[in-house]
């Protein structure tokens, strides 16, 4: 393609020069030049091959430009290489600094890492830790199934024969619509005073326990006030239990009873809408209270089941999943005539988070149809129970059915699939308001080693959904000590404010035997807990030796981290456990796949392997090598990993013993020696425990020099490693100023600062001028270019980061830079390590002119010359700006340098949109290569309130003909209509809002959600490569060129011209993603979108994580060891009685007076509890 001739250089640059004169900051040309007007939308563009280029590059005709030959825009490449190599070499200082390491060999040792012996010690440490916690878990147990045993039942014990404190009674007092304000609560509630304890992160009194009681029980009944007088002597083993081990975090004890008594005290964290914890309901309860289960939930969906009836089933099935832990497996299905799955899992698939989700979300969209068909339910439930092709908990099995009523008892069923052996129990929940014969579903639940439940109303759900548990928990009691085995939980967030925590749990067994030489009792009592703190566990880890790029992780049998560094949930809900896959903290492959298994096998390992990584600030990737070692930690169910980079073998240990060179070297800290020496960012690290943290470095730095004025390096209370490592390269680096910088004029090359990162923690930037615009964090561990130029050979260039999004950067008011550094690889008596990082802070806008020249056709110092007459030219990037652009890519696709002023404002943006055609040319001809991962820890804005469904969940709405029928109002529906409208005026967050938002902070906007993540790296190309985008009626030519030692890719492109040539656009950020089971669908209401929560949804993409393919590829993962699901000694007599949980009294004579004794009796206010509690 020819253009106009202009002006002309050289056709045929000569050699690469050795100095050139760049224009300086004063030259920079101003914002005021030509920006092209806005193009509409382009078709995407098509490739043609090389071959085709070479005939275009000249056309015929008098003087004109061409676009460049290849081996001319190689020849620009050579010079933007040597360019950029000489300036890092002479301000830089890299191979002066390691002069310098050399020279002071004296003040450090060369330490090795040895992976083995390092996870061992770390495994041992954590077992030993753990281990701690299980002895005073036992002491706990036993001493409460003791107690238990000595206490004599009182039936006619009353509030105020019990003192204790409440741990919600200040927040009842204040709220005068409490339960127990308007009762006038009897209890004698203890007054206590609180102090801070930073370890608990809250106030806490050591003297007494706290007792928390779920608002939906009765704190007057006779069940509760015996359970609070027994567990009051727990008290006494609780202070004992923190005076043998200091280290204790909460002790607690959940009552099967729901009532939980935790040490030390300390007020309940009540939330301002309706509190709704119950310990039963935590992961650890769960987890401890019963083995592995494989539950099916089958739910009536025939005709009869009327509006109020189908709302109360659909949230007893989501309130029954919230029992499971990611230990067990279910599937739920609908059926009248035929039985079908709710949701697109056609087997049992494992009940973590986001499969739960997809059934809660499903069951919403089930429609009451047809007749009842209790066999095409059981029989679809025996088949999913019994299908051994799957991943299953193979433990506890069981059906759970939820009905409103029926005759038939499909006795046949159960002859053929459970008889004689009865290895699934069978549990049946009447739901509802109505006059049905109960007796079948009794019979059910009876002959099968179940238990049949009554759900009259929205009262009754919670309670009734999770007392099967007891039964469960039968096998348990009944086998002993055998059973007595401490389990570790997954990672969740504790109710009281601790952070990220695992829990030791150890069920506890009622010993007592309900008659004279009759059978032992065969409940459990709760479960005793004691919770570890993940920071503390952390502690136990190696900080700073494995350096910027190593680290440690611990996965469970499941496959989920325990630790990991990219452990970070945005927003936790403590209802929910923290489950991140190992696979899912890290990129996948194959190897990681391997040493997955393994670690779940409980094998000891070490692999290297060559593996993707993301950068800090997740818009990088880099393929790096990585050792992997890992071992079993020893009664755990839990895995150590250790991670190393091949260059992390070895760190420095500082050894100043010399006090005169410490305070020396100390000196350089101090801000009045930034002037000369360069600013001084120290990494915030616990170098002491009495120095005060800050964010601000300013700050700390104050806080850190006047620590240092009392103590010293080599203080007890002070972490030595870190403080001699600190102050060695506090004077290393200003030796480097001493010798490199100081004597340099940054200006000359138009550099706005220089700079220096340690594995000290030091970050030292000249000028001290050049600090005012540092923005990086002062932790070099967590800077993204520190780490980054650990892992990567040669320069690595960082510019702004900018969103989309956002404005662009202001130019005129802001200096802006951009980042290139470079690892100081050592290599002292045969071993490697890099220790330091440094580079330079380009000027922006005077490295753009810089670019342009060093890819022109000048050869000296002159000005470019015209084209003469009748001659054939070259493009270049300075001369012809208006028609040819350069620019420079870093290996994340994003801009760095542009020929084109109006581009400036961009540099950091991702290419594609600057240039969407080009950046899919470059990506199509396999310059870059795309990763797609999910990020399962991404926090969602909720969706604004708007039309999402036509009404809240609501409620059932009787017609007019129903009002003036008076058989309706004395018929069951009105019971149940009152039932509903008065509960709901308790517990009207139950059928509106989620769980998560009632318990948590509601202001507290965020929720959880799926993100997809896009990012580029380079591909397979590194040698030059022409091409051209065909489109259609017009081309475009483009060069493009790796830049050795650099990881920048040169691309020269003639700008395009035909507007209909820009339409694919490749995406690098962020997209919330909804699982595609949540998005609304014909069976799913728009509604439904709330409980996702992203503020602008997408759907995921088909090869993206759909959780109906995903279950179909189950990761492998093992169950606890030990299983009780039988016992041959088991009573299972009591198999329900029809018991319910009532409304209170006043409703109950209220309701009787309104409806002139129409309805039957009801019985009076209690907790549901088993006689045999009454011990």
């Amino acid at each position: 393609m020819a253009v106009p001739a202009r002006t002309c250089g050289a056709s045929l640059p000569g050699p690469a020069r050795t100095a050139l004169s760049w224009p300086g900051r004063g030259s920079r040309p101003g914002l005021s030049a030509r920006r092209p007007a806005a193009r509409p939308p382009r078709p995407l563009s098509l490739l043609l091959p090389p071959l085709l280029l070479l005939p275009l590059l000249a056309a015929p005709g008098a003087s004109a430009y061409s676009f460049p030959q290849q081996h001319t825009m190689q020849h620009w490449a050579r010079r933007l290489e040597q360019e950029i190599d000489g300036v890092m070499r002479i301000f830089g200082g890299v191979q002066q600094l390691r002069e310098i390491y050399k020279d002071n060999r004296n003040l450090f040792e060369v330490q090795e890492n040895e992976p083995q012996k390092l996870v061992e010690k770390v495994a041992g440490d954590i077992e030993s830790l753990l281990d701690r916690k299980v002895q005073a878990l036992k002491r706990l147990a036993d001493a409460a199934e003791n107690f238990q045993k000595a206490h004599r039942w009182q039936d006619n014990i009353k509030e105020e024969d019990i003192v204790y404190y409440d741990a919600k009674a200040d927040a009842e007092l204040d709220d005068p619509e409490s339960e127990d304000v308007e009762r006038g609560s009897k209890a004698s509630t203890l007054r206590l005073d609180f102090v801070e304890d930073s370890n608990f992160k809250n106030k806490v009194n050591y003297s007494y326990t706290a007792v928390q009681i779920p608002t939906d029980i009765y704190k007057g009944s006779t069940v509760i006030l015996n359970e609070l007088n027994w567990t009051e002597a727990l008290e006494n083993v609780f202070i004992e239990n923190r005076r043998q081990d200091p280290t204790l975090l909460w002790q607690v004890f959940g009552s099967a009873t729901g009532v939980t008594r935790y040490y030390p005290a300390t007020p309940w964290r009540a939330p301002k809408k309706i509190d709704l914890y119950d310990v039963r309901r935590r992961p650890w309860y769960i987890q401890g209270a019963s083995s592995p289960k494989d539950m099916v939930i089958i739910v009536d969906v025939s005709g009869s089941v009327s509006g109020l009836t189908l709302k109360l089933m659909k949230t007893s099935v989501c309130e029954m999943l919230d029992t499971l832990s990611d230990d067990d497996y279910v599937n739920v299905a609908s059926f009248n005539e035929k039985a079908q799955p709710v949701s697109c899992f056609t087997h049992l698939v494992q009940a973590n988070v986001r499969n739960k989700k997809v059934f809660k979300e499903a069951v919403q969209g089930m429609v009451a149809k047809g007749t009842t068909g209790y066999k095409a339910g059981f029989e679809y439930a025996f088949d999913q129970l019994q299908n051994s092709n799957i991943t299953r908990a193979n433990c506890n099995k069981m059906i759970m059915m939820f009905t409103d009523g029926g005759e038939d008892r499909v006795q046949d069923v159960f002859e053929k699939y459970n008889w004689p052996n009865r290895t699934v129990r069978v549990f049946t929940f009447s739901v509802g308001q109505h006059n049905y014969d109960v007796t079948p579903l009794q019979w059910m639940a009876c002959t099968n080693k179940g238990y049949y439940f009554e759900i009259p109303s929205i009262g009754a759900i919670r309670i009734n959904t999770q007392e099967y548990l007891d039964v469960l928990g039968r096998p348990m009691v009944l086998a002993g000590k055998e059973a007595k085995q401490v389990q570790w939980t997954n990672v969740y967030e504790d109710a009281l404010g601790l952070g990220l925590v695992v829990t030791g749990t150890l069920p506890v067994f009622n010993l007592t035997q309900d008659g004279p030489g009759e059978k032992k009792n065969q409940l459990i009592l709760g479960v005793m807990g004691i919770d570890v703190a993940l920071n503390d566990i952390k502690r136990l880890t190696p900080n700073y030796t494995l350096g910027a790029n190593g680290y440690v992780f611990a996965i469970d049998l499941n496959g989920y981290v325990l630790l990991h560094p990219n452990l970070k949930p945005q927003t936790t809900n403590f209802r929910e456990p923290v489950t991140l896959d190992f696979l899912d903290a890290e990129l996948e492959d194959e190897n990681k796949e391997e040493i997955r298994r393994s670690m779940i096998d409980g094998n000891k390992g070490h692999k290297q392997i060559r593996t993707l990584v993301k950068s800090l600030d997740e818009r990088y990737i880099d393929e790096v090598m990585r050792n992997y070692t890992w071992v079993p930690i020893r009664s755990t169910n839990y895995s150590l990993g250790l991670v190393l980079p091949p260059y992390s073998t070895f760190y420095l240990q500082a050894n100043l013993s010399d006090q005169i060179l410490q305070v020396k070297y100390f000196e350089f800290l101090l801000p009045s020696s930034f002037e000369s020496e360069g600013h001084v960012f120290i990494a915030p690290r616990e170098y002491c425990k009495e120095l005060n943290a800050s964010d601000n470095n300013t700050e700390f730095l104050k806080n850190f020099i006047e620590l240092m004025e009392k103590v010293t390096p080599d203080s007890k209370q002070c972490n030595n490693f870190l403080l001699h490592n600190l102050i060695l390269d506090t004077g290393i680096t200003q030796q480097l100023v001493e010798r490199v910088w100081r004597d340099q004029d940054l200006n000359t090359y138009s550099l706005l600062a220089v700079f220096a990162a340690t594995d000290g923690g030091i970050t030292r930037v000249f000028p001290n001028k050049a600090a005012e615009d540092w923005t990086e964090t002062p932790e070099p561990f967590n800077a993204s270019f520190y780490r980054r130029s650990l892992d990567n050979h040669g320069y690595v260039f960082k510019p702004p980061q900018q969103d989309a999004r956002l404005r662009p950067l202001e130019l005129e008011n802001d200096t802006v830079g951009i980042l290139v550094s470079t690892a100081v690889e050592l290599s002292l008596g045969g071993r490697t390590l890099r220790p330091a990082v440094v580079g330079v802070k380009l000027d922006l806008e005077a490295w753009a002119e810089k670019f342009k020249v060093l890819a022109s056709n000048r050869t000296h110092q002159d000005q470019p010359q015209k084209c003469g007459p009748n001659s054939h030219c070259e493009m270049d990037c300075e001369v012809n700006n208006e028609d040819l652009l350069c620019v420079l890519i870093d290996d994340g696709g994003f801009l760095v340098l542009s020929n084109q002023n109006h581009q400036w404002d961009q540099v950091g943006r991702f290419f594609s949109e600057v240039d969407a055609n080009l950046m899919l040319a470059l990506y199509n001809n396999s310059f870059y290569t795309r990763k797609e991962s999910y990020d399962y820890q991404a926090a969602c804005a909720p969706l604004p309130p708007g039309n999402l469904g036509a009404a809240p969940r609501g409620i059932f709405v009787p017609t007019i003909a129903d009002f003036l029928n008076l058989a309706w109002w004395t018929s069951a529906a009105a019971w149940s209509l009152f039932q509903q409208l008065l509960y709901g005026l308790i517990y009207h967050s139950w059928f509106q809002a989620d769980p998560a938002e009632a318990e948590g902070n509601p202001e507290v906007r965020e929720s959880s959600c799926v993100m997809k993540q896009t990012q580029y790296y380079f591909g397979s190309v590194n040698a030059s490569y022409n091409a051209i985008i065909d489109c259609g009626n017009c081309s475009r030519l483009f060069h493009a060129q790796r830049l050795t030692h650099t990881n920048l890719l040169f691309v020269v492109a003639e700008k395009p011209l035909c507007s209909q040539c820009e339409a694919g656009r490749l995406l690098q950020k962020e997209t919330h993603c909804i699982l595609p089971a949540l998005l609304p669908g014909p069976s799913r209401p728009a509604r439904s979108l709330r409980a996702a929560a992203p503020l602008t949804p997408h759907p995921c993409p088909a090869d993206g994580p759909e959780q109906c393919e995903l279950v179909q590829r189950p990761r492998y993962r093992r169950g606890p060891h030990i299983c009780f699901d039988y016992n041959a000694t088991e009573d299972t007599s009591d198999c329900g009685r029809g018991a319910s949980f009532p409304p209170s009294l006043g409703v109950l004579v209220s309701l009787q007076l309104l409806l002139l004794l129409s309805l039957p009796p009801r019985p009076q206010p209690q907790v549901h509890a088993h006689p045999s509690r009454r011990l």
